[in-house]
């Protein structure tokens, strides 16, 4: 009498396979989620030049010139504009002109960008509300 049971499963080898590709796989999307994360990051920057462009035109309507010469870093508010900047920013901001224009520019805090690579972040708006990019530190 055979009381040998056959026993399904898998072996050895084709478990590795699997981890093989998981990894492979794993390190394919890793890269696309950190662009992803950066890129997210740099929304903080176009909002706050946004927000500055707003108040220098409403400061303008009501003294007849821009407001230059100011800045703000994280956890600071940015008088006489009153552009909060939060405590956990990542970038510091300062704005630039004369009576007629101005530049703000929103720069990363952290020498090595967004990513921790060489570049920094760096954005301008100017009183025309055009927004540039002048450091790109998340490339497509």
């Amino acid at each position: 009498m055979n009381t040998h049971k056959e026993q399904g499963g898998f072996t050895l080898i084709e478990l590795m396979i699997v981890v093989v590709i998981i990894g492979i796989l794993a390190a394919l999307a890793l890269p696309r989620f950190m662009q992803a994360s950066s890129r997210s990051k740099q929304s903080e920057a176009k909002m706050i030049l946004k927000q500055i462009y707003v108040m220098e035109h409403t400061y303008r309507q009501e003294h007849d010139t821009y407001v230059f010469g100011v800045g703000a870093s994280p956890g600071q508010n940015m008088p006489p504009l009153y552009v909060e900047v939060m405590l956990n920013a990542r970038y510091s901001y300062f704005v630039t002109g004369t009576a007629n224009t101005f530049t703000a520019t929103a720069t990363t805090i952290n020498p090595n960008g967004l990513d921790d690579d060489i570049t920094p972040d760096i954005w301008q708006i100017n009183e025309w509300g055009t927004l540039t990019v002048i450091s790109n530190d998340v490339q497509s």
